[in-house]
């Protein structure tokens, strides 16, 4: 059985090549073709698999089994001919930056904290990294700091076997001992680590990382990050929100938290003011109804919750019952609210859908007002 040749190791930027075709069957999902060497990176250590294409034909997953690597192509390709590989070039750069980032964060993590990386996957457009142990927000800022400088000191990221009697005394962030080979990815003064992914040439590369937040996960914290291009893409449409937000506020770019802190608490104080109106209006509309055995009320502007305020009071001033009904013409909403009586077979009657307890009723009437009207009326003569 011929080993493949794994080309994505010896040049991690190489975006175009030549193979030959070692055997191609149908599969489900189209056809399984193995290559006596290849550039298309086959999913594994939480790195996807890259695309592209082989000839005219469409690579739409890549998979390892042992020495050999499958691609999952959308059509035949013809055995012992020899075929053009391409990249997407696109989404493998920016796979590479995601995952070198990655390993920047886990490694000042796991120098600053002790902390381990105990998952990380990447997303369409974020990634998320598992620690086994707690990270402050002060702490957070600091490790993106520390991250970009190293970023921005574009240093190289090596990637190598190290022999068998070197390996025992070789440094490389890892929870238990592995056996013989690993291969080592390693940022100097920055991360030292055991890795089967593909990798970005220099720390420069990346760009940009961004810590976007920072949450509990189980016994340790999920850190949710972006990198290079995908940061960019973010940072943008941050910035262009912020800029509809001063605008609509008329303050400056980096004022905007301090806007709408000032818009929270007049809309607050306005609250708290309609608040307090609506219930003096309440009174006075219940006020109507003193001394009545049964009322009852249309005021098509009221919310659920305000037409059980509203009815609640209308009930205080009635020795029967008190009904409010909210809404439009074959979509009214009712609340039935008595201090005596159990208002459940009224709410039935008027073909109301909804529930409540012995005294209160409120629900959905798929009726006309004159329908309403006739029923209560009806319920009100025969009472």
């Amino acid at each position: 059985m011929m080993h493949t040749e794994k080309l994505y190791y010896a040049d991690p930027n190489l975006r175009e090549f030549t193979a030959r075709v070692l055997s191609c069957q149908a599969v489900k999902g189209g056809y399984q073709v193995e290559l006596d060497a290849t550039a298309f990176y086959p999913e594994g250590g939480g790195q996807a698999c890259d695309l592209g294409t082989l000839d005219q034909a469409n690579v739409l997953d890549v998979q390892e089994s042992g020495e050999q690597i499958f691609h999952l192509c959308d059509r035949p390709l013809p055995v012992g001919e020899e075929v053009v590989g391409k990249l997407d070039w696109q989404r493998r750069f920016d796979l590479m930056q995601q995952h070198s980032g990655e390993h920047i964060v886990s490694g000042i993590v796991h120098t600053m904290f002790g902390w381990h990386n105990v998952g990380f996957h990447v997303g369409s457009d974020r990634m998320e990294i598992d620690f086994d142990g707690p990270i402050t927000p002060e702490q957070l800022q600091l490790i993106e700091t520390k991250a970009n400088e190293a970023v921005w000191a574009d240093l190289p990221i090596l990637c190598w076997y190290p022999s068998q009697e070197a390996l025992p005394n070789t440094f490389y962030r890892t929870k238990k001992e592995l056996p013989w080979p690993v291969r080592l990815v390693q940022i100097p003064g920055i991360d030292s680590c055991a890795c089967c992914g593909v990798h970005v040439t220099t720390t420069g590369q990346i760009g940009l990382i961004k810590l976007i937040s920072c949450v509990k996960f189980h016994q340790g914290v999920r850190i949710e990050l972006c990198c290079g291009g995908r940061a960019l893409t973010l940072m943008q449409q941050i910035f262009e929100e912020n800029r509809l937000v001063s605008q609509l506020f008329s303050a400056k770019m980096l004022e905007t938290g301090a806007a709408a802190r000032k818009m929270a608490d007049a809309l607050a104080a306005e609250k708290l003011r309609a608040n307090k109106l609506q219930t003096a209006l309440f009174d006075k509309i219940a006020d109507q109804y003193t001394g009545q055995t049964n009322a009852w009320l249309f005021q098509p502007e009221l919310a659920p919750a305000q037409l059980r305020e509203l009815a609640d009071k209308m009930a205080d001033r009635c020795s029967g019952w008190a009904a409010v009904i909210g809404g439009s013409e074959g979509a009214y909403s009712i609340c039935i609210v008595s201090r005596s009586a159990d208002v459940k077979p009224i709410g039935l009657a008027l073909g109301a859908k909804g529930g409540g307890k012995s005294g209160f009723f409120q629900g959905s009437l798929p009726s006309t007002e004159q329908e309403i009207l006739q029923i209560l009326g009806e319920i009100t003569n025969n009472s």
